[in-house]
């Protein structure tokens, strides 16, 4: 069996298919939906593949769960319990919605749903087995990131960076919104900066993430991105103290300012994050909230499933309370919070620096952020955040990483006696 040599260690036959399937699966759901849209935005295509997102998953979908399957199979200590609890969350999830689907429910919202389920098992597969630190998902991710920045700046009008504006696709019903290339960014990034050691190059990754995002006009994805920053960079920081100080100096600095800093920025929807009470989405968003309350005050234990047309979901976690019942939305914030807590206690103040407790911490953040602001209850920043979850607890179980053993140590001596000085004898 042909292997390759991988930091010391041997990358076998298979596991270098694996890693070509998993990254290409990767790079075709995310940055490959960023070049499509591009493609079909600018008219050099029609919808050929439609929305895109959706047949790729599908075309994935079998051998992505044959990597999962294969994996457990020849290492059982792989299946954790993160592994465990998501696939009973799945479980339930398709129960109620095949048991509404028998009931006469909307069929557009149960097809969202199945195809939800789709996504976020890839992604979750995805995250539980990729090598984000390997050479070739590192150099592919960097120029994505950079020809997905090219693309906003170079197409972007007036500071806003929107396909449909230019009025020239050939397929325009079928061009994403700026939500489905916000989201092609921000986890390409994640993935990328969470293994990145070079302070120099995390800093231009920040840079240009913030700029992108922000001509992007996506708010939400350009508050996460925000937020993840001081995270990351507290995390790798050596000197904590060194860095506080920074932070508090920079702060200042833009208190100072503001102003002048507003002035020289052009004039999107990103800016509305400063009053909310003025965006027209944030007020609608505000609407939708209240009719997800009146919805489960009316039936608080069990929801009602598809209890609204497509497409004006609560933007929030209440919208798992709205579909599932309050059992699934309480599941599903469980799943979100309690899996990343030990590791934070383990990891974030450890003297050493691991890029897949960052990466697993980050999304953390990130989809505790996004489900109580602004995403659907079916993110898949959420399996994102428990494949990396899953491989950080087998690793640290089983994997080089591993905490040490703590135990009695093996007696160097067959005879107590030999380990006690003896008294010496007087000379005859």
């Amino acid at each position: 069996m042909k292997t390759l040599r991988k930091g010391g260690g041997e990358l076998r036959g298979w596991e270098r298919r694996d890693q070509l399937v998993l990254i290409g699966c990767f790079f075709a759901l995310f940055p490959g939906f960023f070049f499509y849209h591009t493609l079909l935005g600018t008219g050099m295509t029609g919808a050929f593949l439609g929305g895109y997102f959706a047949p790729v998953a599908v075309l994935f979908a079998a051998p992505m769960c044959l990597i999962y399957l294969s994996r457990m199979r020849r290492d059982r200590r792989r299946l954790t319990m993160v592994d465990l609890h998501y696939g009973l969350f799945f479980a339930y999830f398709l129960t109620v919605v095949v048991v509404n689907a028998a009931a006469g429910a909307n069929r557009a919202i149960v097809t969202n749903h199945i195809l939800g389920v789709l996504f976020m098992v890839l992604v979750f597969i995805q995250f539980s087995f990729i090598d984000f630190e390997g050479r070739r998902f590192r150099v592919v991710g960097l120029l994505s990131l950079a020809a997905m920045s090219s693309i906003a700046f170079a197409n972007s009008v007036d500071g806003v960076f929107y396909l449909g504006a230019l009025g020239i696709a050939k397929d325009a019903d079928a061009l994403a919104t700026y939500q489905g290339f916000s989201r092609s960014y921000l986890f390409t990034y994640l993935a990328v900066v969470c293994f990145t050691r070079s302070l120099p190059l995390r800093l231009v990754l920040h840079a240009l993430g913030a700029a992108t995002l922000f001509v992007n006009t996506a708010r939400s994805e350009f508050a996460a991105l925000m937020f993840a920053i001081p995270l990351v960079e507290f995390y790798y920081s050596r000197h904590k103290l060194y860095f506080l100080l920074a932070a508090v100096m920079l702060g200042a600095l833009l208190a100072m300012y503001f102003d002048q800093i507003l002035a020289s920025l052009p004039s999107n929807r990103i800016l509305e994050l400063l009053d909310l009470s003025h965006s027209t989405s944030a007020n609608k968003r505000q609407q939708l909230t209240v009719h997800a309350w009146q919805t489960v005050a009316a039936h608080p234990l069990f929801g009602d499933y598809a209890s609204y047309k497509p497409g004006y979901y609560s933007h929030n976690v209440l919208s798992a309370w709205v579909d599932l019942g309050l059992f699934g939305m309480v599941y599903l914030a469980a799943l979100a919070i309690v899996p990343i807590t030990p590791m934070f206690f383990h990891e974030y103040f450890a003297a050493r620096a691991r890029g897949l407790f960052m990466c697993a911490f980050a999304f953390a953040c990130v989809t505790v952020l996004l489900l109580l602001t602004s995403h659907y209850f079916t993110d898949m920043l959420l399996s994102a955040t428990l494949g990396a979850c899953a491989r950080y607890s087998y690793e640290r179980k089983h994997g080089p990483h591993r905490a040490p053993e703590l135990g009695t140590s093996a007696l160097r001596y067959p005879d107590f006696r030999e380990a006690v000085p003896q008294p010496r004898q007087p000379r005859a």
